[in-house]
């Protein structure tokens, strides 16, 4: 059976299967070209760039699967072993498998530069000569924390494996020997027809042939896709859709398919189809992308393009950039550092060791070992021994802890019920666990406006008509809004308050008044439909909806349309105008157009768009420029959106030869785009202005509060925004980003990065999004700032790509910048939360935790250093090999790990409270070399005192018994004591905020420490394992001795008595900002909340106009000229995109 289809005019709709900008370039590929472009200031224009198509080597044979396997179609993939350079439908996603977890998690494991280090220590502890610790001693941390990584490793991958099992064994129909057989996606091959039915996911990429729905149509959901859930519409060739509609037919079916090799463009697919000697041109309009499932389609069938690795879908889920912290970065070099001066430590005490050798060991007849090396060699083997017993300055742990913190601060984040967005049922979410403590180190956030500032909820507000402007309120007339009972069709929503405009317009005596709404109610791409006796529209921009809106509510609706007619109610007599074009927006044309054919036979051109264009396109005679101007400047500086609207009479003649070349253009198979661009042009001039309208886009909640706290933060905010300078500018004033004290600059020709880096803030207008990630791009290279990006729209994905951090706002835009961010949430306001309170602390705990890692760990190590001295430098060890073993695993981690999770030093109120609390970590005073070394200083003073007061102890003493406790292994328990109680001791110093599960990690680990070691001092132990365990009784014996006690409590005095001072000092005289809100922490909790300063606003002299925001994606003109419908609004954006740029500056002030 074979049915016609409806004539389309146009080509084959728009770009529904929107990810505009996920390959545009990020901070990687802007780096290659920041020497030239990067430089160029956003100011200056930028001519469009059509996207060229990869070369068409692609071919696909329907219905032929040997074909795919010729020679031609083999690629060398190992030696001569070739296979077939077209992918099988299986997909993996997973790492491992039985036989390579193990060597090859161990090899990414061992790429890392700590765990390679502590490979080689073990090696050289195997060696007899070097070892001076039992090998186990390096073993169990090793084991511990590859064994950890591999568990998390392995969990991720078995989770893989599951998915790829689930999603290779789901069944689908494939026409197999002349009929449709079921088949599991791992066996579709390339040039397989299959039939999906609704509700199926989609297995591959597949050219759409027919469907159940007229013309070929399918609706298909691309939440896996994109995240968003709205349907979005393909469309068969009218060829396939009449010709291929059952199952023989199907079987017969023999194109051959050339288009472009596989890519991860979602935006983007050209190829053409030859068919029984005919070319017909491909797009993406006629493909459904792996990932998508199919919505209202009974059934539909479709041929396989891209399968497995090759489609659209698995192409982006490649590796994305790793972004690395400030801090990250410093503790590298920092680990870096501690070994070069393990190196200089070890060299040191080898070169001590071969001196001492000879001017003492060679000649003390009881050292004698019967080795024969000379003082040079055994010096040389002493530089390993050292290397060995001093390894414990470079901490094993330290990587492992650093990733168990951020986790936990990334589901703080999540959790934090604040920042939960209950209208939309929409929590914060950390999308990383890499970066947290980088929010509390930003400088420069760049905002786009539209969405993110607004709440990107038009309402028609205002409009002039001829000259007269409507809309303001009248204090002689009546103070309520219109009230729209007379008209049916009214959306009671709406709110007017100009009763005089709806009298005009029902009146019908004004012509330009009925030319307005006559024009909003045509020339649209709005697609309308009926539910439950209502109409619903949907629209590709919530600008262009409100606008429709309003017309219907004063009497001129909207009904319906086809592909060649549009229906409307003009005051309740319907009418119907035949579209003899559709011109559609885009973002360099700024306007849209529509060329219709009257009832009585006349054709006008209706045109609406950007001022800017259209007063470059009116004709000398249109009347009221000067008026509507005035207007425009006016509505501008309520900050209000403003949009132009004009005709043109055109004559029958002019229409056809204009027609002629429109049609050429239309089907051309290179840069089409431009070449209607071009035909466009020649139609839309000398146009007659009607009016202008303007539309009211309000400010999120709390976006000037937000604002007013992280300037105070030091946080210097910049907007780029695609929309005019105008708009910008008074979007500047409402949301407290300007204010009337400051000396603003309207720069195209300055010295970009020097004069705006020194604003406190800057907005940038007409911004493309590439424009807006070179911005990005050159504060971080030139300022070497911290930057974070936030937007809600497709066309921010590149600047949330280039910034330090990127955070997206799920608004009215779709998923498309939440997916490519790092975190995100539903309000601007909950920024601040993010950065000045989860921030601020994830940089307070994560400095405090490694300044104090690095401590007690050179604490610990040190004390070899200071013994070598009295042992002749032989490398031997202070400790018990045990308590090396287990020192950073149990006796020191949890506390230090949990000051790392919990530790605050005011709560979230008097964080937001106090904005200046966050310049510590912008100024990166908290951990730097400076912080590094004092806690290198600290180590070394606490290392002494722990070995000297001990030794000074241990010189000349006697016990209760009569004995001196004066042997190595008692000296060996004592400085151990001593040092977990100071370590512990000092990280309770060094807590802020206290809870029950810090006192009982703090006090657990010192009665582990106890516990373990009187369980290996023990002899039953020793019986079972001599070897390993020599200090039997140890333990018992030095622990009963009261003198051994009062020293290691002198020795803990001492350690601590420094560190109490100096902070007692630092509190007191010299307090930072934080100690002086700890000290009146009560009082200000209790104080009242400040109120809420209004928000600043300048009106009066300078003309701001704003411009009107269309979607940043094409319309629908191309789905309405096919004879397509919608169903559901798909996402849209909101900007112009040009490039002027604003910088406002803040004179210095001191706050």
């Amino acid at each position: 059976m074979s049915r016609q289809r409806a004539d389309s005019q146009g080509s084959l709709g728009p770009d529904d299967e929107v990810m505009p900008y996920s390959d545009d370039e990020t901070d990687d590929e802007l780096a290659v070209s920041s020497e030239g472009e990067a430089e160029e200031p956003p100011g200056v224009p930028h001519p469009p760039v059509e996207a060229k198509p990869s070369e068409m080597g692609w071919k696909v044979k329907a219905n032929d699967r040997p074909y795919h396997h010729l020679p031609e179609f083999q690629k060398k993939v190992f030696l001569c072993i070739k296979k077939s350079r077209y992918s099988g439908n299986a997909i993996k996603t997973y790492k491992y498998n039985v036989l390579t977890f193990l060597p090859l998690n161990l090899y990414e494991q061992f790429k890392r530069a700590a765990n390679l280090y502590f490979l080689a220590l073990l090696i050289l502890q195997i060696i007899p000569d070097i070892s001076t610790l039992p090998w186990y001693t390096t073993l169990i941390p090793l084991v511990v924390v590859l064994g950890i990584t591999a568990i998390k490793d392995l969990v991720d991958d078995l989770a893989r494996h599951r998915m790829d099992k689930e999603i290779n064994n789901r069944k689908c129909e494939v026409l197999l020997d002349g009929r449709f057989q079921e088949s599991k996606w791992r066996n579709i091959e390339v040039g397989d027809v299959v039939r999906l039915k609704k509700n199926d996911f989609i297995p591959a990429d597949i050219l759409l042939l027919s469907s159940s729905n007229p013309n070929s149509l399918c609706y298909v959901e691309t939440a896996e896709l994109d995240g968003e859930t709205n349907l979005k519409f393909k469309m068969g060739l009218r060829v396939t859709d009449e010709r291929l509609q059952e199952e023989r037919q199907l079987a017969e079916f023999d194109a051959l398919i050339e288009c472009e090799e596989p890519n991860n463009r979602l935006d983007k697919f050209m190829g053409t189809m030859l068919w029984q000697r005919e070319r017909y041109p491909l797009d993406l309009d006629n493909m459904l992308l792996r990932g998508c499932k199919v919505r209202n389609t009974e059934e539909c069938h479709g041929l396989v393009i891209f399968a497995g690795a090759d489609t659209k879908i698995m192409r982006n889920g490649g590796k994305t950039r790793f972004k690395r912290t400030k801090i990250d970065e410093l503790m590298n070099y920092m680990v870096y550092t501690i070994f070069v001066l393990l190196i200089l430590v070890a060299a040191g005490l080898a070169i001590g060791h071969t001196f001492w050798y000879e001017e003492i060991g060679s000649k003390a007849w009881y050292l004698y070992d019967a080795k024969g090396q000379d003082a040079s060699y055994r010096g040389f083997l002493s530089f390993w021994g050292y290397i060995i017993v001093l390894n414990t300055m470079v901490p094993i742990s330290l990587y492992v802890s650093v990733e168990v913190i951020r986790l936990g601060q990334s589901k703080f984040i999540n959790w934090d019920l604040q920042m939960y967005f209950a209208e939309k049922d929409t929590p914060a979410k950390a999308r990383t666990t890499t970066l947290n403590e980088q929010l509390g180190q930003i400088e420069y956030i760049f905002s786009d406006k539209t969405g993110t500032l607004t709440q990107n909820i038009m309402a028609f507000k205002k409009c002039t008509i001829a000259g007269r402007s409507y809309g303001e309120y009248h204090r002689d007339r009546t103070k309520y809004p219109v009230d729209w009972s007379w008209n049916r069709h009214a959306d009671r929503k709406f709110q007017f308050m100009d009763h005089s405009l709806v009298a005009c317009v029902r009146s019908r005596k004004d012509k330009d008044a009925t030319e307005f709404f006559k024009l909003l109610s045509l020339c649209h791409t709005v697609m309308v439909e009926h539910k439950d006796g209502d109409l619903v529209y949907q629209a590709a921009s919530p600008d262009e909806g409100a606008l429709v809106t309003a017309a219907r509510n004063f009497g001129y609706v909207f009904l319906s349309r086809t592909q060649d007619t549009i229906t409307i109610k003009e005051m309740d007599q319907e009418s119907t105008y035949e579209m003899l074009a559709l011109l559609d927006f885009n973002s360099d044309r700024k306007r849209m157009s529509i060329i219709l054919k009257f009832p009585d036979g006349r054709i006008r051109l209706y045109c609406k768009g950007a001022d800017t264009v259209i007063y470059e396109r009116l004709s000398p005679n249109s009347r009221h420029k000067e008026t509507t101007q005035d207007a425009l400047d006016i509505f501008a500086n309520e900050t209000l959106r403003t949009l132009c609207l004009c005709y043109k009479d055109i004559s029958t003649d002019e229409f056809e030869a204009w027609s002629r070349k429109h049609k050429d253009a239309q089907v051309a198979m290179s840069d089409r785009d431009a070449a209607l661009d071009r035909v466009y042009e020649e139609i839309e001039n000398n146009l007659m202005l009607i009016g202008a309208t303007a539309i009211e886009d309000k400010l999120q909640d709390g976006v000037p509060e937000t604002i007013a706290k992280l300037a105070k933060a030091d946080i210097k905010i910049w907007v780029l925004t695609g929309d005019k300078k105008e708009t910008a500018e008074n979007i500047g004033y409402s949301c407290s980003l300007l204010s009337d004290d400051m000396q603003i600059h309207y720069g195209e020709d300055i010295d970009f990065v020097n004069m705006a880096c020194e604003c406190e803030a800057v907005i940038c207008c007409r911004v493309t999004p590439k424009q807006k990630a070179n911005v990005v791009s050159l504060v971080k290279k030139y300022k070497k700032a911290v930057t974070l990006s936030i937007g809600d729209g497709a066309n921010d994905v590149n600047m949330i790509k280039t910034a330090d951090i990127g955070v997206g706002i799920s608004g009215q835009e779709g998923m498309q910048a939440v997916m490519s961010s790092d975190y995100a949430f539903a309000q601007f306001c909950y920024l601040q939360r993010l950065l000045l309170v989860h921030g601020r602390w994830s940089y307070i705990r994560m400095c405090k935790f490694l300044r104090f890692f690095f401590f007690k760990n050179f604490a610990f190590t040190l004390v070899h250093f200071w013994y070598s001295f009295f042992s002749g430098y032989s490398s031997q060890v202070a400790y018990e090999d045990w308590f090396i073993t287990l020192y950073n695993l149990c006796y020191s981690s949890l506390p230090v790990l949990l000051v790392g999770l919990l530790d605050q030093d005011v709560n979230d109120k008097l964080s937001l409270k106090f904005p200046k609390l966050y310049l510590p970590g912008q100024q990166g005073t908290l951990f730097n070399y400076r912080n590094f070394f004092i806690s290198l200083f600290h180590g070394i003073f606490v290392s002494l005192i722990i070995f000297f007061i001990p030794y000074g102890a241990f010189l000349q003493t006697m016990g209760q018994d009569g004995e001196a406790p004066s042997d190595y292994q008692s000296f060996a328990v004592v400085t151990a004591s001593s040092l977990i109680f100071t370590v512990n001791l000092q990280i309770s110093l060094d807590t802020s905020y206290w809870t029950f599960v810090n006192c009982f990690a703090v006090l657990g680990s010192i009665a582990i420490y106890f516990g373990i070691m009187f369980d290996i001092h023990s002899a039953g132990i020793h019986v079972l394992f001599p070897s390993a365990f020599t200090f039997t009784g140890v333990a018992s014996n030095a622990l009963r001795q009261p003198y051994l006690w009062l020293t290691i409590i002198l020795t803990v005095g001492i350690s601590l008595l420094p560190v109490i001072c100096i902070q007692f000092l630092h509190k007191t005289i010299w307090p930072s900002v934080g100690d002086k809100v700890q000290r009146n922490r009560k009082k200000y909790e209790m104080e009242e909340e400040e109120k809420k300063k209004p928000s600043a606003f300048q009106r009066g002299q300078r003309s701001r106009r704003s411009a009107y925001a269309f979607s940043h994606s094409r319309g629908y003109a191309d789905l309405i000229s096919s004879g397509r419908s919608i169903r559901r609004r798909p996402p849209a954006r909101g900007g112009p995109q040009d490039s002027i740029r604003e910088v406002p500056q803040r004179e210095a002030e001191n706050i």
